[in-house]
């Protein structure tokens, strides 16, 4: 089972961590104007009746800032010239489609990269339906296709400044707006991103209601974690490859851990990404947590006894107090975290409190999260 994220992000959202490194920040001047509160990589200046758009981290360690002319009417062939509303798109990444599923813009999606890995039921119809075209490998997408497809913007991301594919579809007159919700560093400043399709589709007072309603709803989680009287300490992560990754203090995996009011055995580690640690020293600092998730692929307690012996040596799996998003499946098999938790992190953090402090969320239902057994 695949899923349409780069390989090394891949690995790093399976065992809670992303393994870019740290960002320099390019946030360092404060726009007035801006309606962005938590978003790091994007911002949106007014400009009359149009707009620039800003992506101010494409790609990981990025010093550059890609600037975007959002106009009613376009005045020139440049690809940094695009004119809105938009009425078709392609996305790259099974990330974006909650978004503009959010915005209900779903329909405006022609095309896609492996199909297969999208999980979502409203944008599976429009597949079965033969709506939304295969474009083949997400890192060799079919530009015959695309050209057919004449889309207005293709949304894409890259680990470099230097993309092959996305060059190409550029010299063909088609625009490619670089997308860098995966880098941000806190749970708000991902769900933000949904202000970059908003201003694209016409639709900023949309889009900027719904991110409201998703940050209030994660502001009154954190009161509601910050009610409870016991604070369980919590391990993450897993072995991959006889190392095992965990969130590192300053990501925004642990923000959430700190939001949902549970000590994490590793809050005071350095670093906005991972720790890569050996197992006797995890075994030795997390042998007594009383919760542990996400470990690793595994999706049940055999599963990880099997898998290694001193994983039923843990407090955790004794008391079978182990919690994995690995369970919740699409209808092709893709997990639906992946795709849907950058966009809503008030769930999230519900889940987690829902493990960490059940008896605050008496009737709250899991989105995520399952008990291992």
């Amino acid at each position: 089972m695949k899923l349409n994220y780069p390989k090394f992000i891949l690995l790093s959202i399976s065992i809670l961590l992303i393994s870019c490194k740290d960002q320099k920040d390019t946030n360092k001047t404060i726009n007035p104007s801006s309606t962005i509160k938590y978003a790091k990589g994007f911002d949106i200046i007014k400009d009359g009746e149009n707009f620039k758009l800003l992506i101010k981290a494409p790609y990981p360690n990025s010093t550059e800032i890609i600037e975007y002319s959002l106009t009613k009417k376009k005045q020139s062939n440049s690809t940094k010239e695009i004119q809105i509303p938009i009425n078709s798109i392609v996305l790259t990444s099974t990330t974006h489609v909650p978004f503009l599923e959010l915005l209900n813009a779903e329909e405006k999606i022609v095309g896609f990269p492996n199909t297969n890995f999208i999980s979502s039921v409203k944008t599976r119809k429009l597949i079965d339906a033969n709506k939304l075209k295969e474009l083949g490998h997400p890192e060799n997408i079919n530009t015959e296709t695309l050209v057919d497809l004449k889309p207005n913007v293709v949304i894409g991301f890259s680990l470099t400044s230097n993309n092959k594919m996305f060059n190409t579809i550029e010299q063909i007159g088609i625009p490619v707006v670089l997308n860098g919700d995966w880098l941000e560093e806190t749970p708000l400043g991902r769900a933000e991103w949904i202000k970059f399709y908003g201003v694209l589709f016409n639709m900023e007072k949309q889009a900027d209601s719904i991110f409201n309603s998703i940050e209030t709803n994660y502001l009154e989680a954190v009161k509601i974690a910050k009610k409870s009287k016991e604070i369980p300490t919590l391990l993450a992560g897993g072995l991959f490859k006889d190392v095992w990754y965990l969130p590192a203090g300053d990501s925004f995996e642990a923000t959430f851990l700190r939001d949902a009011n549970v000590n994490y055995l590793w809050n005071d580690s350095k670093g906005k990404g991972s720790l890569a640690l050996n197992i006797e020293s995890v075994f030795e600092k997390g042998k007594n947590a009383s919760i542990w998730i996400s470990p690793s692929f595994h999706e049940s307690l055999q599963e990880l006894k099997e898998t290694n012996a001193i994983y039923s040596q843990f407090k955790a799996f004794q008391n079978k107090n182990i919690y994995s998003y690995m369970k919740t499946k699409g209808a092709t098999d893709g997990i639906i975290y992946f795709e849907l938790s950058p966009v809503r992190p008030d769930f999230v953090l519900k889940d987690l409190i829902k493990i960490a402090h059940p008896e605050l969320l008496k009737d709250y239902e899991f989105t995520f999260y399952k008990k291992l057994n």
